[in-house]
């Protein structure tokens, strides 16, 4: 079984939970919250210590149309999930992150089951206690479909030099789109359209665009347009990265003859709609996104390579 493989048996449970709970997993319903519950007890049996802090649930703005994401529940709370190594210097975080909560609409199995699962999986195959350099902290976010509070919440609720600890974050939403694209977060902005990322983001970037492109996919850049959790981190100063397959943009003819699949559609057709279930994955699109998140985990681990050191940053 590969590791895609396997994180398809967590998004098969994720399922489950939406089918059993009104057939989402969205913020402030039963379905995210047995989500939730679902990651920390399978964290807990592997032995690392889990944390699921509550934060208010404070809502403005209008992102999203209410076709996507429904009523917007005001008040009351939500949780996060934490997991982190016990091994590794606790001043030097390497931080993989992706939004655990669904629209409304449906189960959210693309967006963003796969990027938790995957990470699900890549937290349990590395252990609680592995052999590395620097510390290892896996977050799940919740109400990231309402503005990214969830993100918002946790870099709040770390003091100045909690914030300085954490080396980089790598980003993982939206990664098994059954038209996939292959993105790597754009971490000098090179390609234009976006925020250049903090210092050590464009080594984020190489890092993980030579991995999938020695797994057979060439990459292509994606920018920092503040549309996932990786914005707070970005706006904080700490060096981000991360995989993408697209959602609702449109797969150009020279995409698909690059990657394959369809052109002059989108690269998931059920984003934020009810048919985001585990028919709408793509496994291979899976694995090789999993193996570069895991990679650049491992590697930065291991060794920050040009990722500044705590002494060198600064953080927002």
């Amino acid at each position: 079984m590969t590791a895609g493989d396997a994180a398809f048996v967590h998004l098969r449970a994720l399922q489950a939970i939406a089918d059993r709970n009104g057939g989402n997993r969205a913020l402030g319903t039963p379905g995210y919250d047995r989500s939730v519950d679902y990651l920390a007890d399978t964290l807990r049996r592997a032995g690392f210590r889990v944390e699921t802090p509550e934060f208010p649930i404070v809502i403005g703005g209008d992102s999203d149309t209410e076709e996507e994401s429904g009523s917007r529940p005001a008040g009351g709370t939500t949780r996060n999930v934490i997991a982190q190594t016990t091994t590794g210097r606790p001043e030097e975080v390497v931080l993989a992150g992706a939004h655990l909560d669904s629209v409304p609409v449906g189960p959210g199995i693309d967006d963003n089951g796969s990027g938790a699962a995957a990470l699900l999986e890549i937290a349990l195959k590395l252990g609680s206690a592995p052999p590395v350099a620097n510390s290892v902290r896996f977050v799940w976010f919740g109400a990231e479909e309402e503005g990214l509070l969830g993100s918002q919440h946790y870099l709040r609720t770390l003091s100045a030099e909690q914030r300085r600890d954490i080396a980089l974050m790598l980003n993982a939403d939206v990664i098994a789109a059954p038209n996939a694209g292959y993105f790597v977060y754009d971490g000098d902005n090179s390609n234009g359209g976006g925020t250049t990322g903090p210092p050590g983001s464009a080594a984020i970037e190489k890092i993980l665009a030579d991995h999938l492109a020695s797994l057979g996919a060439r990459p292509a850049g994606f920018p920092f347009i503040d549309d996932s959790d990786y914005g707070p981190f970005v706006n904080a100063g700490i060096a981000t990265g991360g995989v993408f397959s697209g959602d609702s943009g449109i797969k150009t003819p020279e995409q698909a003859a690059t990657w394959g699949g369809r052109p002059g559609v989108p690269y998931d057709p059920c984003y934020h709609r009810a048919c985001d279930t585990v028919a709408n994955i793509d496994r291979v699109a899976l694995d090789r996104m999993l193996d570069t998140l895991a990679f650049g985990i491992g590697s930065f681990a291991t060794d920050l390579g040009g990722v500044p050191s705590r002494n060198q940053r600064t953080t927002g």
